[in-house]
């Protein structure tokens, strides 16, 4: 099969969510990415002016403007590590911007490389604690890329009030020039700009590259002018000892020499442009890069602020992959996950998004779970996808938002952990490159078995709403302070002052773990490589993505008419049926009818109104729990027989009796448990069991007031099930068929944070 079957997905914002709740979350997310844009300007500045013109005076260039020669005009750049140390202060005041080196891909010469480059407006470009591990990881991922690495060197050695966090450690200063062996042994190339300052560990840094070259301000040495003299008694400067005229002309450790730092920059992209060009032309094949069909920027106003709101996955997807053409394998299965191929930039890359949302139970059919977490048959899914990406060559990008695995007695008995295991498995032989967003929660295992950093990805981006934690601040304050909660999970204790205490600690550990998933404290611990806004997510992975694929030779990448995509796809048997429509009888009542032969259960009650798609009980058959829905054209009240639990029925067999209906203003007309309701007026019944909520927050107004009138997608309430709200929008397939176009609010049925059942009446409506 030679065809990748790419087909149209998403929806324009307005069919899919209101102008208020879009606006509103646009808002709050404006907000962070203000706190962003500002934290970015903060780091750049280095250690602000003044340190700028010390370095003009020396008639150098800051690190800044080296990039900006070094760089083709107009290149992508893609930073790496912003936000390490940042808000730390090292001996009580100093802080360290950047960790005091940039780290970024760009393209050079219409070449990618990676380039690692000392803050010289900090500390002289000193290393400072943790300065090394963010070297390494930049060096790291050129290795797995096959980028050139171009340093730029500008280093008087470690900080040296903090040398014992910064010399010692197993990835310590020294493995940077570990990195630069494996790199050059490798056929990575490395390129080294001298630009001054060029001590101890600075001095070995640039030594490995394939060139080197210096500055006449530009010195190589294993111990500067100040120590020789301590040690040694000897009055020489620095250029004296290490200057390019010692390391061009007589020991050979550099290459060339020029004049000023323009020039040393203008050397280096010569030599870059010596490089063959990059292959992601190649493997584009015919196709050229196609922007979205849905603006990226509307990822601000899709994604919720809040955690604990869900959304469709598959709109974001629609605004990241090129045309807004996506390949969706086996939707029917693990509805949890989102897998699949579209192409960004023009090149192919696998997707994998979890799907926060409500999915069928396919172990009780018509009812539905939480997503979010995984079941055995997503995990299953995201084994098999890893492993035929990893075989067929395909970047992987991983999107997190994810709480974590299905727990409890059924899960155990399913396997989960065999099948987690399979997962960490195809994730750590993984052979093709990965990606992986922090969209907003990485929690628990969950985090792991969906490609996070421990797993090595390429690049782990994060967003203003991200939160990387094992469990939500919440749920390990109920863990922490469980022998002092009841079954319930309220305080047990009865004495008001012993209450106060253990409530106020709970609150503690609560805002503390909040404290700790800000993603600001991820990035200043590299637990996360950068912070991006969901606008930038796009362009970001368009380059990511071309850099998977910069490089000939050193991976498998199959051309897509021998994708084992496509056999797995070919091979899966069709969907499990699950629903089945019921037999009708017309004379002399309306009467369903069994299409199988089975079991009988979940009748509904007596009184209760029926529409077309809406269940009329489920069935449980040989091949599973089969969920009966009402044919098309029929609408009715049940008026027997009485349900009285399971019955065995064959087929063709009676097993419920209609009074027909007549109107869309009959079709959820009242049932004997719904009396006070006018026979005129439209029922909304809970979608799911749960908490029903009136509005978006205890503090914010409720989503309808009595008289508001209700149109397509408008939100009618929130629906809590495991720690995760779901938006009940006007006009959702889940909310039954035959609703009119616009209708007008009477009355809340239940209190808001009031416990609902499945097809419970919640709202009550009149039609305009």
């Amino acid at each position: 099969m030679a065809h990748v079957p790419l087909e149209p997905i998403g929806a324009p914002l307005e069919q899919f969510t209101s102008a208020a709740d879009a606006a509103d979350n646009r808002a709050r997310m404006s907000e962070r990415e203000a706190i962003l844009y500002e934290r970015r300007a903060e780091v750049a500045a280095g250690w602000g002016e003044k340190y700028v013109e010390r370095v003009h005076k020396k008639g150098k260039l800051t690190t800044a403007e080296r990039i900006d020669l070094l760089a083709d005009d107009g290149a992508p750049r893609v930073p790496i590590g912003t936000f390490v140390n940042y808000g730390t202060l090292f001996g009580g005041k100093l802080k360290s911007p950047n960790a005091g080196v940039w780290c970024l891909f760009t393209r050079i010469a219409g070449r990618w490389a990676m380039v690692i480059a000392n803050d010289n407006t900090v500390a002289s470009g000193s290393w400072w604690p943790q300065t090394p591990e963010k070297i390494e990881r930049a060096q790291e991922m050129a290795l797995r890329l096959r980028i050139p690495v171009v340093y730029l060197v500008d280093c008087s050695g470690l900080y040296l009030p903090e040398q014992s966090k910064t010399f010692s450690g197993a990835k310590g200063a020294g493995h940077i020039f570990t990195m630069n062996a494996r790199l050059s042994a490798q056929g990575v190339p490395q390129v080294a700009g001298v630009f001054g300052d060029c001590i101890a560990g600075g001095g070995y840094m640039p030594i490995i590259s394939d060139r080197v070259i210096m500055t006449e301000q530009a010195y190589m040495v294993i111990a500067g002018a100040a120590l020789i003299k301590g040690a040694k008694g000897q009055n020489i400067t620095s250029l004296d000892i290490g200057g390019p005229e010692v390391h061009v002309h007589r020991s050979g450790c550099a290459d060339e020499r020029v004049p000023d730092d323009a020039t040393a920059l203008r050397r280096i992209r010569a030599e870059i442009e010596r490089l063959p060009t990059g292959a992601a032309d190649y493997y584009r094949g015919a196709a050229d890069a196609a922007a979205p069909r849905f603006d990226p920027a509307e990822l601000a106003s899709i994604v919720p602020v809040d955690h604990r709101v869900a959304y469709d996955p598959r709109q974001v997807l629609a605004r990241l992959v090129d045309s807004s053409l996506f390949w969706e394998l086996w939707p029917h299965l693990g509805q949890e996950i989102v897998v699949g191929v579209g192409r960004i930039g023009g090149l192919y890359a696998g997707f994998v998004i979890n799907n926060p949302g409500l999915i069928d139970d396919p172990q009780r059919p018509g009812y539905k779970r939480p997503g979010g977490i995984l079941y055995r048959e997503g995990i299953a899914k995201l084994s098999q996808f890893a492993r035929a990406c990893s075989s067929d060559g395909l970047p992987m990008v991983w999107l997190q938002d994810i709480s974590g695995f299905d727990i409890g007695e059924e899960a155990e008995r399913l396997g989960l952990l065999g099948l987690g295991s399979s997962l960490i498995y195809a994730n750590s032989t993984q052979q093709t490159p990965v990606l992986t967003v922090l969209l907003r929660r990485a929690s628990g295992a969950g985090y792991y078995a969906m490609s996070g950093r421990p797993y090595d990805p390429i690049v782990q981006l994060s967003t203003p709403v991200s939160r990387l934690s094992v469990m939500e601040g919440r749920t390990l304050s109920i863990a922490s302070h469980r022998t002092k909660l009841d079954d319930d999970f309220e305080i047990k204790a009865t004495d008001a002052d012993e209450r106060e205490a253990i409530a106020q600690s709970m609150k503690d550990v609560e805002a503390r773990i909040e404290q700790d998933m800000d993603p600001y404290v991820a990035a200043r611990q590299l637990d996360t490589d950068e912070i991006v806004t969901l606008g930038e997510l796009r362009g970001q992975l368009e380059s990511l993505v071309e850099l998977c694929y910069h490089s000939l030779g050193y991976r498998t990448v199959k051309n897509p008419r021998i994708w084992s995509l496509h056999d797995l796809q070919l091979l899966t048997p069709p969907p499990p049926r699950t629903s089945a429509p019921c037999g009708v009888r017309r004379e002399p009542a309306l009467e369903l009818l069994s299409p199988e032969v089975g079991i009988l259960e979940d009748r509904p009650a007596l009184g209760a109104a029926l529409v077309p798609g809406a269940q009329a009980g489920v069935l449980r058959t040989l091949e599973g729990r089969l969920r009966l829905e009402v044919p098309e054209g029929v609408l009715g009240r049940v008026t027997g027989p009485p349900p009285e639990g399971p019955q065995a029925l064959g087929y063709g067999d009676v097993f419920l009796v209609l009074e027909p209906i007549e109107g869309a203003g009959d079709l959820a007309a009242p049932t004997p448990a719904d009396e006070a309701l006018d026979a005129s007026d439209l029922v909304i019944r809970s979608p799911q069991v749960g908490r029903f909520y009136h509005r978006p927050a205890p503090d914010r107004p409720a989503y309808l007031t009595v008289g508001q009138e209700i149109n397509a997608s408008d939100t009618l309430g929130l629906i809590e099930v495991m720690k995760t709200f779901f938006q009940v929008r006007y006009g959702d397939p889940s909310l039954g068929t035959g609703l009119p176009e616009r209708a007008r609010l009477v009355r809340h049925l239940v209190e808001d944070g009031e416990d609902v059942q499945q097809g419970q009446p919640i709202l009550e409506l009149e039609l305009l």
